[in-house]
């Protein structure tokens, strides 16, 4: 494996190792699904290719483990694809919903069941008038397959529902007191407020992040004034918003010098933005400000 990028700002750098491990977890979101590397990713790689020996792009270089040496974690390029095309066709990334609350199933819970064993995603609670809840699934039963798919944790399957196209008909199958049975669900668009981020279709500016406002809590934490500050949830690799140097978990104060209480702020000023100065952010990060130029396209 070869990853290239700009870490630490020494620019056109090459690393070299081999791929530790697929579909890790570290803890970044629902949907996590890493490479593990050991070729050296450090800050300043993120949004860089991460190549195979055939020189084939297979994964988009994204996170360290703040305290590990030679574990960095690329983000699978099916999985990039997947994002960008959302984001294409509709300015903002959509996912399918399956409507249910799920855990994992521990070895006490299996028992507790009647399960032969601990494997699958354990229904807590089923949302009314949900995909899942139409379709006949409910609280308690064990999903153990989805598309064809076998489903074996709860981390599983919120990565299957949300690759599956919107509006599809898929079979879940799940054990219910002992028994397998199958259902036929047809998947509803998650609705979530904090995706659409994309400015009007007549600029085709389309920064690539996912923000959400800030709570009360994060407000009261951040000595900020009520109705103030967008939190960054994701960044697509590549987009402007990470070759402008916005990460995940920052918090956008201002757009082009008003305040970002709102996407719609964001989205506007995307929309209207000069074609060479792009946006101009004011960011929080950690403990400290920073000024951002987000270039346009």
């Amino acid at each position: 494996m070869l990853a290239i990028g700009n870490p630490f700002g020494l620019g056109h750098t090459v690393t070299a190792g081999i791929v530790s491990g697929k579909g890790r977890s570290i803890g970044a979101g629902p949907y996590d699904d890493f490479i593990q590397t050991d070729a050296s990713i450090n800050p300043g790689n993120s949004g860089g290719p991460l190549f195979n020996v055939r020189g084939e792009v297979v994964g988009v270089n994204t996170a360290i483990l703040p305290n590990g040496r030679g574990i960095g974690f690329s983000i699978p390029i099916n999985l990039t694809r997947d994002v960008v095309g959302s984001l294409n066709a509709r300015g903002y990334v959509s996912r399918a919903w399956l409507g249910v609350q799920i855990q994992d199933v521990t070895p006490g819970l299996a028992k507790a069941f009647g399960l032969k064993e601990g494997r699958g995603a354990l229904v807590a609670e089923v949302v009314p008038d949900g995909p899942a809840e139409r379709a006949g699934l409910k609280r308690g039963d064990v999903i153990v397959g989805f598309a064809g798919r076998k489903v074996d944790s709860a981390r599983a399957l919120p990565a299957l529902v949300a690759r599956a196209a919107i509006g599809k008909v898929v079979k879940v199958r799940a054990v219910r007191n002992g028994k397998n049975r199958t259902f036929t669900v047809s998947l509803d668009e998650m609705k979530d407020e904090t995706r659409r981020v994309a400015p009007a279709k007549k600029t085709g500016y389309r920064i690539g992040v996912q923000v959400r406002p800030l709570s009360e809590g994060e407000i009261a934490r951040l000595g900020l004034k009520k109705g103030t500050g967008l939190r960054i949830v994701s960044v697509v690799p590549g987009s402007p918003a990470a070759r402008g140097g916005l990460r995940n978990g920052d918090v956008i104060l201002e757009v082009n010098g008003k305040p970002a209480g709102e996407a719609e702020t964001l989205r506007s000023e995307a929309a209207s933005a000069d074609k060479d100065k792009g946006l101009l952010l004011l960011v929080k990060r950690n403990r400290g400000s920073l000024y951002l130029a987000i270039p346009k396209g």
